[in-house]
């Protein structure tokens, strides 16, 4: 197919949107990468809508597969994803959504060993993990190389969003870790690990509330429109009390 027709495509997608953003700015965002680490609940959702707004290309991860727990939340799965792996099923499915969107996707645990391979090249970083070591690593990197990190994280009905950034308080100093300033060594990770070592229960709504929000946070990094959460701010809910969404300083 032409590349006219694929322009055309692409444009139509997005056509709802562009009373609120500039042809040029949309095509920032058309040209941008962003990596999200997770395929999940906040991860798919995340995915879905950089999609849906017109991002460039993705860099998908995720070493698990899904199953039938997943179906409650995650809005990548289905009854024909079960068994297969999340980054590779999310690819298929996002090619399904909007074709003109280019996906990368990894099928790996996220460790110091890959994650320069991973997000290297990318604009911004989407945390839609439910590890906390790993939260600790791609912090690190992304502070380290100067990219954009938009946290989110849930537990059960409540869910929180921030932005870090180089002149931002780093996540570890942010939530008091106490891998803060030190090394990353066998102790201190074990010592992390301990910290939370189980999965946090979830709800439909709560994950991809979060990861909706993450994507037009990240979708405003790259234009340039709007205001930033940035940390120490973080955007907090309980979706039991819907008068609970608020931003608030922690540090």
């Amino acid at each position: 197919m032409p590349n006219r027709y694929n322009e055309m495509g692409y444009w139509e997608i997005v056509t709802r949107q562009m009373s609120i953003i500039s042809k040029n700015k949309q095509q920032i965002f058309k040209d941008s990468k962003i990596a999200v680490i997770g395929c999940g609940g906040i991860g798919g959702a995340a995915i879905e809508m950089l999609a849906r707004m017109g991002v460039g290309e993705l860099n998908i991860v995720d070493s698990d597969y899904f199953d039938m727990s997943n179906l409650n939340r995650q809005t990548m799965s289905s009854l024909k994803d079960l068994n297969y792996f999340k980054s590779e099923s999310t690819k298929k499915n996002i090619h399904n959504i909007n074709p003109y969107v280019k996906v990368n996707a990894f099928n790996e645990f996220v460790d110091e060993n890959n994650i320069e391979k991973i997000v290297s090249s990318c604009d911004v970083i989407i945390d839609g993990l439910d590890n906390l070591l790993t939260r600790v690593i791609v912090s690190r990197y992304a502070k380290e190389n100067n990219i954009p990190l938009i946290h989110g994280a849930i537990h059960g009905t409540m869910g929180q969003m921030t932005v870090f950034s180089e002149d931002t308080a780093s996540y570890e100093e942010l939530f008091s870790l106490p891998s803060f300033n030190k090394q990353l060594d066998e102790d201190l990770k074990e010592e992390i690990n301990n910290i939370s070592s189980e999965l946090p229960p979830a709800i439909g709504p709560v994950p991809n509330v979060i990861g909706c929000i993450q994507a037009m946070e990240a979708f405003k990094l790259i234009t340039g429109i709007g205001k930033i959460t940035y940390a120490p701010e973080i955007f907090k809910f309980d979706l039991l009390f819907l008068d609970s969404f608020n931003v608030e300083k922690i540090l």
